[in-house]
């Protein structure tokens, strides 16, 4: 990194500072060199310097209980001086680029050679032009008018082939446009909760500006550099920078660097935001991976090829997939995940690609031969050296039908079919609030065959009540009476529900008169604590009385504790424990219950198992969660010792235990019975107890009575999948997976268990495509594993989302019932499209092969064949792919993922459709013109004027098309191809198109289409020809498809090719956009960043003349990390990358067998 770059950088960022240093007491140079300090270096640092983190926040003039004052001229300074939080995205491809790219089409290519070549000619007159001796194939005198016309070809060829372009490469333009709008709309989503004038308000990521008061919990992923102020058993996973997949544990004293880009896996705190945007930890790297700095990319090409990684092209916290710097291949390739249609499309369009081009080469090699023996063997000519360009003339002509030939045969509108169609999909997905972050998993939805879903507000409205109770003694069916309960033991209700759970958790006042109050934070605890508040009670003094820095300490809730507990210290210094958590957990612990005179009495073992025959179960049989809430107190001497969780979590008193009620959304039994008719089974997996899961799954039509279903807890899961030695064996699961509807009380490894096991499984002839709901930070495996990952965007963590490919923005299911109609759709838009389009190219090809061996001259001309090429690739995709899914999509069952492209019944209708059009062609071409009598086209000499005979079977031909392009909107037999035509205004507004340019072609195309104009009979007949598409289609349609067997189907993937290895790594940037730039900022940063880590330090040490120490240190850092990458490395590019990149620390299974798209 040359001297300068550096320079240049830092002073860009640094020029607002001289002025403005001074009104804040540290400059961003400063806070930004301290965030680069880790661990025990930057409290060492923060002492030496600021003294502590409380100084820091009064420098930057913001208040650690207070946060900034929220003054817009304050904020505006601070983004002026310590700069914003957004990182500038990479400039999008200009049009002009995009024009450049299209025209690298190889067919394109030989057409505008064959075409200059061809104009070329046109204005060569040689001298024996006119020589008797120079044989024309076939005579027939010339006007010299005509001959004049003969660069008009030439010239229209180019301009169809620059039509061609700028629609490809417009189509590309607003596809990245789409991409664009979809990812600012995630990053607008992102809101974060800060503190400003002491109130808790949510503001977009973007908006945080340095001084910033945080507040952070569980599943955020850090916006911004921070320094830790406060909080309770806060755990990073800072894996995305350093590497280090451990999760970090932060305390004022000890590792206060909070860094952006990380996520937090346990606990809740604040932290005072000391760098932001491209100053930030992330950021820095970004600037250096040449997102932000563009004068870097033109200075240092060197630099950067030697930093492999560097040159990956980032976008703002969106990471490229493999960046290793070992990778020899390019280094801005991204790894191509190629769908499942996808793969079969290419496969397909490869095939059909193979054929054209054998075809076209048969027709060039046979006119060529026709035309030389006819010429100097038959006619016995001499060939002479003044009629070359003549013969030369002939020669290109045929070439140039050769062509048109291989235009017409390639379908280039497969893959403009697949984008457009995801593309629109995509969008409209957005209004049915499905977020769509990776475009394949739009298609992969309409395979699926499985959906595990979570329970709690997926299922279930997330709106928790209390609304039975057991308190001193009485299972109360209702709220309790307030009067009814003792006053001790309220008191200590009160208490422990107030002060023990989050205090960002609060019930709010309705919005608007007659609304329900609003539940803010974790819902559950706004269960209790609007419990407390219909006892009469009052949570607010309780709070404000012991405010959450006089915590004394607490055990934050996680999947393995399920419980959670606070500590205060009394006015008399012993300590009180308050604990809530999941009943039967809870009470194991429990060694006292407070009686119906709030007294402490005995609670022995068998009271127990009574309280949960008599109270728990009957509870959980009506769908409801139930807590306990207990307490323990401490003495002050000797201190307990609070890091060993087991003594202390023991020998509670019980004093209540609540069953909360969560009601079934009303519309999703409805839903999951279309699932179910679908052909799609839903598993409902929650961590709630299997009573109260068995009840909802009951409400919700996962399971009905009478069926054969299992309903598991995750330990009796686990017992039955693994064998003596622990191990899970394949064969375990495959006899569970079938049957298994409920796993309750799972842990996101079961969850990620019984996911891989279904995925994995061979019990069923079709792979099983799995589709997960997540919502938790610990769910990311799954998530991951998943053939579709769904991510709850209200409840969902920053965590839940990364690792997700859809959010749907409502967090409810029958969104996911939307997702898999519009994944069916695309797959039948593409199925449409394709029986259209093929239909077209056996046509064309036949036509044009056949005509060139019998007549000399292909029927349909090259500009002819390019206008059908265009309507039927470019505009066809367009009208069929954004055809509106309908709910009949929902009554068949999911295509497997080897099922073929074109099926039976397709094919029949291609064929039948190809029958019926070459028959009509055939006989215009040999009797058409007795039948109209008009002169016969075919034998017509070099440049001769259109004939009417030829436009009648072009226009014949596009008529056949435009009517067979109804027919094709159906493609499982129906009857009906008018059904529902008025709901798509785009197919309707393309056809009607069509025909109006097809009349202003025929009409006013002269020379250039080879048009003469036709007479309104000819018209008729032409319609007339065409709208016997229809009758035949009816036709097609009463013959049995099950009568066909020698029809073959095509397109389909066989195991062994799903995904050629080099294919991965092809250089194609089609659906990726969406997959680049979709990614929040995770893997990058190894080798390259640390090279230049050290380079950057190293050239700062010598202009500062300091100490070399800092530069070694690094030094030392890297190598070590550079070690753990190697050790990482394992055979195969694809899982390093995957297991880089993904947030949670996966379990070793997971990150052994990363998840590739398409790999059974």
């Amino acid at each position: 990194m040359g001297d300068m770059t550096n320079s240049d950088f830092y002073s860009k960022n640094q020029r607002n500072e001289s002025s403005h240093g001074g009104e804040f007491g540290c400059t961003m140079e400063e806070l930004r060199s301290l965030m680069e300090l880790r661990g025990t270096e930057a409290v060492v640092k923060i002492k030496e310097t600021y003294g502590d983190t409380e100084a820091i926040c009064r420098r930057l003039k913001t208040s650690p209980v207070e946060g900034l004052p929220g003054t817009a001229p304050d904020l505006e300074k601070r983004k002026q001086i310590f700069g914003q939080n957004f990182i500038p995205p990479k400039k999008p491809k200009t049009f002009l680029q995009l024009v450049w790219e299209a025209l690298q089409d190889v067919t394109l290519i030989i057409l505008e050679i064959a075409a200059i070549i061809s104009l070329g000619l046109s204005f060569y007159h040689p001298p024996g032009e006119n020589n008797e001796g120079c044989a024309t194939a076939q005579g027939g005198a010339e006007d010299e008018g005509e001959a004049e016309a003969g660069w008009i070809e030439g010239a229209a060829i180019l301009l169809s082939v620059i039509c061609v372009v700028l629609v490809t490469a417009f189509n590309d333009w607003s596809k990245e446009k789409q991409f664009r709008g979809l990812q600012s709309r995630i990053e607008q989503e992102q809101k974060f909760t800060v503190v400003r004038a002491g109130q808790v308000v949510q503001i977009p990521v973007a908006e945080i500006v340095v001084g910033d008061i945080a507040q952070i919990k569980y599943g955020d992923l850090l916006p911004a550099d921070g320094l830790f102020i406060q909080g309770n058993d806060l755990k990073i996973d800072e894996s995305s920078l350093t590497g280090e997949s451990d999760q970090v544990r932060k305390s004022v004293d000890k590792d206060p660097m909070l860094l952006s880009g990380t996520h937090v896996m346990e606990g809740s705190g604040r932290m005072v935001v000391t760098a932001v945007g491209v100053n930030s930890q992330t950021g820095i790297i970004f600037t250096l991976l040449g997102a932000g700095g563009e004068e870097e990319e033109k200075k240092d090409k060197k630099a950067k090829q030697q930093d492999g990684a560097a040159a990956m092209e980032m976008q703002p916290l969106k990471s490229a997939e493999g960046g290793d710097a070992d990778d020899k291949k390019k280094a801005n390739m991204h790894k191509k995940e190629k769908s499942v249609l996808q793969g079969k499309l290419t496969k397909l369009a490869v095939q059909i690609g193979k054929a054209g081009l054998v075809m076209s080469a048969i027709t060039v090699i046979i006119l060529v031969l026709y035309f030389t023996v006819d010429t100097f063997v038959v006619n016995k000519k001499p060939w002479l050296t003044e009629c070359t360009p003549v013969y030369v003339q002939y020669f290109v002509k045929f070439f140039i039908i050769g062509v048109t030939v291989l235009v017409v045969a390639v379908p280039e509108g497969l893959p403009l079919a697949v984008t457009i169609s995801l593309a629109y999909s995509v969008k409209k997905m957005m209004k049915d609030n499905n977020l769509v972050r990776h475009l394949d998993a739009c298609e992969t939805m309409g395979n699926a065959t499985a959906i595990c879903s979570d329970k709690t507000g997926t299922l279930t409205t997330n709106r928790m009540t209390v609304v039975q109770a057991y308190v001193g003694d009485v299972h109360y069916k209702e709220i309790p009476d307030p009067s009814s309960i003792n006053a001790k033991t309220m008191e200590l209700l009160v208490n422990a529900i107030a002060i023990n759970s989050a205090y960002t958790t609060k019930i709010l006042p309705p919005e608007k008169e007659g609304a329900l109050p609003r539940q803010v934070g974790n819902k559950t605890e706004c269960g209790l604590l609007g419990f407390v508040l219909d006892l009469r009670q009052d949570y607010e003094p309780v709070r404000s009385q012991m405010p959450e820095e006089k915590l004394y300490k607490v055990y934050t809730f996680n999947s393995v504790r399920k419980s959670m507990s606070t500590v205060i210290k009394m006015p008399d210094e012993s300590f009180r424990m308050y604990s809530k958590g999941a009943s039967e957990i809870v009470l194991k612990k429990c060694c006292k219950i407070l009686s119906g005179t709030g007294e402490p009495r005995v609670f022995r073992p068998r009271d127990r198992d009574e309280m949960v025959k008599k109270v728990i179960e009957p509870m959980a049989c009506d769908g409801l969660r139930t807590i306990c809430v207990a307490y323990r107190d401490f003495p002050s001497s000797p201190e307990p010792d609070w890091d060993n969780e087991n003594d202390i979590l023991n020998e509670l008193t019980c004093i209540c235990v609540v069953g909360i009620e969560d009601p079934v959304r009303p519309e999703v039994p409805e839903a999951i019975r279309k699932c179910q008719r679908a052909g799609i089974t839903v598993r409902m997996v929650t961590g709630d107890n299997i009573n109260t899961a068995r009840a909802i799954a009951i409400k919700c039509g996962i399971i009905h009575p009478g069926e054969d279903f299992l309903c598991l807890e995750g330990k009796e899961f686990n017992r039955r999948i693994r064998n003596e030695k622990g191990e899970i064996e394949q064969e375990r699961i495959d006899k569970i997976w079938p049957k298994l509807r409920v796993l309750a009380r799972s842990s996101p490894t079961d969850k990620h268990t019984l996911v891989k096991g279904i995925i994995d499984s061979t019990h069923t002839e079709q792979r099983q495509v799995v589709a997960v709901t997540g919502d938790g930070t610990n769910d990311g495996p799954a998530l991951k594993k998943a053939d579709v990952g769904f991510a709850m965007g209200i409840a969902g963590t920053d965590v839940a989302k990364e690792a997700s490919d859809i959010i749907l923005t409502d967090d409810n299911f029958s969104s996911i019932v939307k997702a898999v109609m519009w994944g069916r759709n695309v797959y039948d838009s593409i199925s449409k499209f394709l029986q259209f389009q093929l239909t077209v190219n056996v046509v064309a090809v036949i036509v044009a092969f056949t005509g060139a061996c019998i007549t000399q001259d292909s029927p349909l001309k090259a500009v002819q064949m390019l206008w059908v090429n265009l309507i039927m690739d470019t505009f066809a995709s367009l009208a069929l792919a954004t055809e509106p899914p309908t709910e009949t999509l929902l009554l068949r069952k999911p295509y497997g993922r080897n099922k073929p492209l074109i099926s039976r019944t397709m094919m029949k209708n291609i064929l039948g459709h190809a029958v019926y059009q070459l028959t009509l062609i055939f006989t215009l071409l040999f009797v058409g013109e007795k039948m109209f009598q008009i002169d016969s086209g075919r034998n017509a000499p070099l440049h001769s004027p259109p004939s009417e005979h030829y436009t009648i079977i072009f226009n014949t031909f596009v008529m056949m098309q435009l009517f067979n392009e109804i027919n094709a909107r159906k493609i499982h037999g129906e009857r009906n191809v008018f059904d529902g035509i008025f709901r798509n205004p785009i197919f309707c507004t393309i056809v009607l198109g069509t025909f109006a340019i097809q009349i202003v072609i025929v009409q006013f195309g002269g020379k250039p289409f080879s048009c003469s104009p036709l007479q309104l009979d000819q018209w008729m007949w032409c319609i007339f020809i065409g709208l016997g598409e229809l009758v035949w289609g009816q036709v097609i349609a009463t013959i049995p498809t099950s009568r066909l067997k020698f029809l073959k189907e095509a397109g389909r993937l066989t195991q062994k090719e799903e995904i050629p290895e080099e294919e991965l790594n092809e250089d194609v940037e089609e659906i990726d956009h969406a997959e680049r730039e979709l990614r929040r900022g995770q893997i990058l940063w190894f080798r390259g960043l640390n090279r230049i880590q050290t380079q950057i330090e190293v050239v700062n040490t010598f202009k500062s003349g300091a100490s070399f120490q800092g530069a070694l240190r690094r030094q030392s850092s890297v190598t070590s990390q550079t070690q753990d990458v190697a050790s990482l490395s394992s055979p195969s590019r694809v899982s390093l990358s995957n297991a880089l990149s993904s947030p949670t620390s996966l379990p070793p299974a997971a990150a052994g067998h990363p998840r590739r798209e398409g790999v059974p």
